[in-house]
């Protein structure tokens, strides 16, 4: 087919499938397609003569007819009547739907046509675009012809068309509209005259997401929906904990009167942040558990907390049609063309580890970002045109008409349900008062605001509506609104007057929590493994099914792997990795991992998916050790930081008894992700009583590889340490790893784990473990050194993650393994006093005490353990390694090798290195000669 002169720009994908099946079938389309075609080949004949059973120009004016009807479907929208406060009003024509464009005109308006809009199925023209436009151009625009999958398209229009896009609610939905309408107006009102000048981020404006909300929880009871996890920023986040989640009015006003309940533990958040969870049955006595997430400002971060938490309860549920948990998320306009974690996270949503069948996108669509307006803070029409990367339908509704929105909410619900497909509904409003409620919009928006200072509300002008039709009386507006009233009156003298404490707060540690503390505990956990239980797992792991094309390479690692194991020899990273995990599988403990190439890893070490090399096939060893076993799930993400991290994050709130990882590709990754570590991973428990077991695991380790890939930024999280909130462990060796993996699902508490992983230690001859380490032991926060003899030694080294490698290394090659005693900080934070104490306290005749590291002086982990130790031992240390920098690392391998030479020789003491500009942004090495002052 020519598409460019038969096709324009309509639905070319449609055409071209359409124009297949009459060529093969003319039977098989619709009569508007049959004389579409027709006409079309008539017009490309050349010779200028018609059949005789045809009427060329009536098949041509149909063709015109039928792309008309497809314009109108993709931008009918244009013409919509989307904004209340007409600041852009509907437009009447456009130049793309205008006859002309299609080549018809006025005087085919009275002609008949055939189409499936009308009944019967032949209207005149003028009827046609009737409908199309009360469809597609009212108070609704819909925006769906961007998808390909024509099933959908299809599936659309047969909701749409059919009742032109129009809701037809009997007086019993109307009425819980009215209800919804009171319950949202009448506490924003309630707030502002008795909390005069608190913020509370007034929903006023957008009031119409409270019955959006309500008619979609109503509406999943017949989808058989169990959990309902919602994520929002803080603009109506009061409103929709009291009217969605009914968290009692005595708790919010509590929190306004500066009472917090008294099991929040921590340092407790603003009421606009704190999340709630509470079961909702629903009118048809269907119990539906809600909850609210808790987000900080960072107005996007919560998505995909939201989306990793409802994948941990469909895990839990058994369901892997993703059908029995709904993620909601509600943003911003600004906000979701804005915040670049909106894209990651809807770039998740049809990924085989993170999909979640389909979220619920609720734009409260305000026109304005604080300040600034659409035009400056976007460059698209629409705040919602970055989803259609994923090619879901868009739904835009004028936020003043009350029906409208709850149709369209019913709408993308059974769409969500019926495609397991993310879906967005765009709430076109306005916010009545500035970004809080003691900023002056007017100073910049004076003409929207001056259209918003006497406007009336959506409940008042649904209400009078329904009066007006005489659906409800004036007594029963008045009885509804005065009994909201007299409820919060009531419920506001309680707490006002002291006659009423706060409650508390719902436990953390309740459901599936139970059991666990929100203590920390340096108790020792015995996480050893039998040798056999070793020995069965390795062989079998190291079995594929028959004919499975195995590649050479992996083959001899996990024959190697055998070997080792028979022989009870030295097991590396990798292999101590994958003993810890399938050891938990055994133990009926799930695993997950997540992360980019995390199936094969980073530095080709993991190699936990085989992948046949004649059929592409996958095969995990880890899924086949016995026959009843836990669940693995090694998942390779897409290259976000922050969304997968977060999406795990989230996952760990619901799943206490998983051991769920992230892994970055190198450490310095993680810098991607440091909303999600500042903002949840790090304050959350202390925030929000939320505890969580993730893993971060971050490749760390100065090789020479520049800048970029050296540093994991260990410093940073050191700096977040506080109230026992997370735990940083540097392990040196195999075994550590394995065990302090298998210690953190064998506790009875649940903190994040950050594991400072190595890179070049990976293949490292002497950075393996016995076998029998993996049988008897248990992680060590802080490891002696073996071979030193406390009475002769003079100078103890105190050091941490890959840098020990290189200093017993200089020790043995300088001859001082009697004189210096190297010591490990395996965990460095909850910080060791008791352990640490006990290695050190052995030496009595030292000299020198030092700290070593390979990170700059301002960096790694210098600035944190200087001031414990000295308070350790009565004395500050000595600090050995390299001078403060801007950088991470050197970006010449040169300059490294140089620079980790001095170091670790200065360290042992067998040379004070020359403070020379060899390199000219630093010195290579800084040694405080002053006793640790820097």
């Amino acid at each position: 087919m020519n598409r460019s002169t038969v096709a324009n720009r309509w639905n070319l994908d449609l055409i071209e499938g359409n124009y297949q099946r009459w060529r093969t079938d003319p039977a098989s389309v619709d009569e508007s397609w049959r004389l579409f075609f027709e006409g079309y080949e008539l017009g490309q004949s050349g010779d200028g003569m018609a059949r005789a059973d045809v009427d060329l120009d009536a098949a041509r004016a149909q063709a015109a007819v039928t792309r008309l009807i497809d314009a109108y479907r993709e931008i009918g929208h244009y013409l919509a009547d989307l904004d209340p406060l007409k600041l852009n009003p509907a437009r009447d024509s456009h130049e793309l739907l205008d006859l002309a464009a299609f080549g018809l005109s006025s005087a085919d308006l009275d002609k008949p046509f055939y189409n499936k809009l009308s009944d019967p199925p032949h209207s005149t023209l003028r009827e046609l675009i009737a409908v199309l436009r009360e469809t597609y151009c009212r108070k609704i625009g819909v925006e769906y012809m961007h998808i390909r999958n024509v099933e959908v398209r299809r599936w659309l229009q047969s909701r749409m068309e059919p009742n032109r896009n129009r809701p037809n609610f009997d007086l019993r939905k109307k009425r819980r509209i009215v209800l919804k309408l009171n319950a949202a107006e009448l506490f924003e009102s309630f707030l502002h005259s008795h909390y005069i000048g608190q913020k509370r981020f007034s929903l006023e404006g957008g009031e119409m997401l409270i019955p959006l909300l309500d008619s979609i929880i109503e509406g999943s009871s017949k989808f058989g929906v169990r959990e309902i996890v919602m994520g929002m920023p803080h603009r109506g986040r009061l409103n929709v904990l009291a009217n969605i989640l009914n968290k009692p009015y005595g708790m919010i006003f509590s929190e306004f009167e500066g009472n917090m309940p008294e099991t929040v533990g921590g340092d407790g958040d603003v009421k606009y942040h704190l999340g709630f969870s509470a079961d909702h049955v629903t009118t048809d006595k269907h119990s539906i558990h809600l909850s609210l997430t808790p987000n900080p400002s960072h107005l996007e971060a919560v998505n995909p907390v939201v989306e990793g938490r409802v994948r941990a309860k469909q895990r839990r549920f058994k369901d892997r049609d993703r059908k029995l948990g709904l993620p909601i998320l509600i943003h911003g306009d600004a906000a979701f063309a804005g915040q670049g974690l909106v894209p990651e996270t809807l770039n998740l949503s049809q990924l085989p580890g993170y999909r979640t069948g389909g979220t619920i996108h609720i734009v409260v669509n305000n026109q304005i970002g604080f300040t600034t307006a659409p035009s400056e803070g976007r460059s698209t029409r629409y705040c919602t045109d970055v989803a259609k990367m994923i090619e879901v339908p868009i739904f835009h509704v004028n936020g003043e008409d009350p029906e409208a929105v709850v149709y369209v909410a019913e709408l993308a619900l059974e769409f969500r349900e019926t495609f397991g497909q993310d879906v967005v509904i765009d709430m076109v409003c306005y916010r009545r008062h500035g970004h809080n409620e003691g900023d002056e919009p007017a100073f910049t928006q004076p003409l929207m605001y001056g259209k918003i200072k006497d406007r009336m509300s959506i409940r008042e002008l649904y209400t009078e509506n329904l009066v007006m039709i005489g659906e409800l009386s004036t007594d029963e507006v008045e009885t509804i609104a005065e009994t909201f009233r007299d409820k919060m009156e009531e419920v506001y003298k309680e707490v006002h007057e002291g006659q009423s404490t706060p409650k508390p707060l719902q436990p953390g540690f309740g459901s599936h929590w139970q059991g666990f503390t929100p203590h920390y505990s340096f108790a020792p956990t015995e996480t050893g493994i039998p040798y056999d239980t070793l020995a069965q797992m390795t062989t079998a792991m190291a079995v594929v099914p028959a004919g499975f094309a195995v590649n050479p390479k992996i083959e001899r690692i996990y024959g190697n792997r055998v070997k080792v194991m028979e022989a009870k020899g030295g097991v590396d990273w990798a292999f101590a990795e994958s003993l810890a995990f399938g050891s938990l599988l055994i133990e009926n403990t799930p695993v997950r991992l997540s992360g980019q190439d995390s199936r094969r890893g980073t530095f080709s070490q993991r190699h936990a998916v085989i992948v046949d090399g004649q059929t592409g096939e996958r095969y995990y060893p880890l899924k086949n050790l016995a026959a009843e076993q836990a669940e693995i799930c090694i998942y390779d993400s897409l290259l976000s930081e922050s969304a997968v991290l977060g999406f795990d994050y989230g996952y760990s709130l619901d799943e206490p008894h998983m051991l769920i990882l992230w892994e970055a590709q190198f450490g310095d990754f993680a810098n991607g992700a440091q909303v999600i570590i500042d903002q949840f991973i790090a304050s959350a428990e202390s925030k929000w009583g939320r505890a969580s077991g993730l893993v971060m695991l971050l490749p760390h380790g100065y090789e020479g590889q520049g800048p970029e890939h050296s540093s994991a930024r260990l410093e940073r999280f050191l700096q977040l340490c506080a109230e026992d909130n997370i735990q940083v462990v540097t392990p040196s060796t195999p075994a550590q790893y394995f065990h302090v993996l298998r210690r953190q699902v064998r506790r009875n508490f649940r903190k994040p784990l950050i594991v400072m992983t190595p890179k070049s230690l990976l293949r490292h001859k002497l950075a393996v473990s016995p076998v029998d380490e993996l049988v008897s032991n248990r992680f060590y926060e802080a490891i002696d050194d073996p071979a030193a003899d406390p009475e002769r030694i003079r100078r103890v080294v105190v050091c941490g993650g890959k840098v020990y490698y290189d200093l017993i290394a200089k020790r043995e090659e300088v001859g001082k393994t009697r004189d210096v005693a190297i010591v490990r900080l395996e965990q460095l934070y909850p910080w060791p006093e008791e352990a640490l104490k006990a290695a050190l306290s052995r030496y009595k005749n030292v000299r020198e005490w030092v700290w070593a590291q390979e990170e700059s002086q301002n960096m790694g982990a210098w600035t944190f353990v200087a001031p414990r130790l000295q308070e350790l031992m009565g004395f500050p240390f000595q600090y050995v390694g390299r001078d403060a920098s801007a950088s991470p690392a050197t970006g010449s391998h040169s300059v490294h090798e140089r620079e980790q030479n001095e170091l670790v020789e200065a360290a042992i003491g067998s040379a004070i290195p020359h403070l020379v500009h060899a390199h000219p942004v630093r010195p290579a090495v800084a040694l405080s000669l002053k006793q640790g002052v820097s």
